[in-house]
């Protein structure tokens, strides 16, 4: 018998090719007249700054812009986009961009209405009150951030990433405009994707998976393994650029509610300690983990391998959960990604104090399918060198 499970989500999701028109509305419906719009440095450069500009203007909606967003966020930018945000006197907040975006943008939404600091919230549950109301728009489709109720930050003094997370950063809206996709170059399209499948594969195989998320997790592994190589390849294939973007967001949801496992909990110290970008370090790690936790749901990568296209019919339960690991190396190698710890100066003697920072990450290990030491995390590592 099933244990009693929930499930939470986004207030809102709107998704659909030119959806983007619709943000003024969307912003009336929850009375706001004066955004803080959360955009990151390189997307501020582009003529999307200028068309989101254009939309709010032609609706006589005042927005103050913040634009110093940067890949893998230090926590100090949700402190400073807040104070922006008060200085202001926002009412609401627009994430616009990637991950990185949208989690410093949920984050100053909850930090302007509670005050304090931003480490003042860092763990879970820690958000005591709402925050202003949050419109996510990713332009990436990748890490599913606009229906997640987690912030993820570097803290560089400590060289580790922590995470906030609380059911009060969940977005009011998620507005999904696969169009805003079509200039993503191919680079961080793969990186994006495979971070977005290591989210699917990770929460349908976690053991807090429910019927309800596997549903969402299956369908955005099958999507993914289905549209990523055209993505990367034909950038502006539209139809398969809008097929990603639903994976995306179905993995975003799957990993809302049955969470992440181990091969997070193995790459936040390499993002936080190396600088590696958080979907490349997923994108290294997601095989050997799932190697290593074969044994744990040998059903469940069965039928990770036969959502990638595998064929599974006749064969014996262990071979064919082992072709999704076959499966996940090939769409890498497809997307061109070749990359190892290696080459982020990573070095042999670093493994011991990695695997003990990942060893306090300890809510994914907690959602693995096999029970993971130290030594087993020294041998993964070993492996992604």
């Amino acid at each position: 018998m099933r244990k009693i499970f929930s499930f939470t989500g986004a207030k809102k999701i709107v998704f659909g090719n030119g959806s983007l028109l619709t943000l003024a509305g969307h912003l009336n419906e929850h009375h706001a007249k004066n955004p803080l719009v959360v955009i990151d440095k390189n997307l501020a450069k582009t003529g999307l700054h200028e068309k989101i500009a254009s939309i709010l203007v032609s609706e006589g909606i005042k927005f103050t812009v913040f634009d110093q967003v940067e890949p893998e966020p230090r926590i100090e930018l949700a402190d400073e986009g807040a104070a922006l945000c008060l200085k202001n006197k926002c009412d609401s907040v627009i994430g616009i961009g990637g991950g990185s975006a949208m989690d410093v943008a949920k984050a100053i939404a909850v930090i302007a209405t509670n005050k304090g600091a931003a480490v003042d919230y860092l763990g879970l549950n820690k958000v005591p009150k709402p925050g202003l109301p949050k419109i996510m728009i990713p332009t990436t489709a990748g890490t599913g951030s606009e229906v997640t109720f987690t912030a993820v930050f570097i803290r560089k003094n400590l060289k580790k990433k922590e995470g906030m997370n609380s059911p009060h950063l969940y977005p009011d809206l998620a507005l999904l405009d696969p169009e805003l996709t079509l200039s993503l170059p191919p680079e961080p399209t793969a990186h994006t994707g495979l971070d977005a499948l290591c989210h699917a594969i990770e929460s349908y195989t976690s053991i807090n998976a429910s019927p309800l998320s596997e549903m969402f997790s299956l369908e955005a592994i099958a999507l993914i393994a289905e549209n990523l190589r055209t993505c990367v390849h034909d950038g502006k294939n539209i139809a398969a650029r809008e097929r990603m973007l639903l994976g995306s967001l179905y993995a975003g949801i799957g990993l809302a509610n049955a969470g992440v496992t181990a091969v997070h909990s193995l790459s936040y110290p390499l993002g936080g300690k190396f600088g590696v970008g958080h979907g490349l370090a997923n994108t290294i790690l997601l095989a050997p983990v799932m190697a290593y936790n074969l044994p744990g749901a040998l059903e469940k990568f069965a039928d990770v391998a036969e959502a990638m296209g595998e064929c599974v019919e006749g064969l014996p339960l262990r071979e064919a959960a082992y072709l999704a690991v076959d499966a996940v190396e090939a769409l890498i190698d497809d997307c061109g990604i070749t990359s190892s710890i290696r080459d982020f100066g990573v070095k042999e003697e670093d493994f011991p104090s990695l695997a003990d920072v990942a060893m306090t990450v300890a809510r994914p290990l907690e959602n693995n399918p096999r029970k993971m030491t130290k030594e087993e995390m020294i041998a993964i590592y070993a492996q992604a060198f």
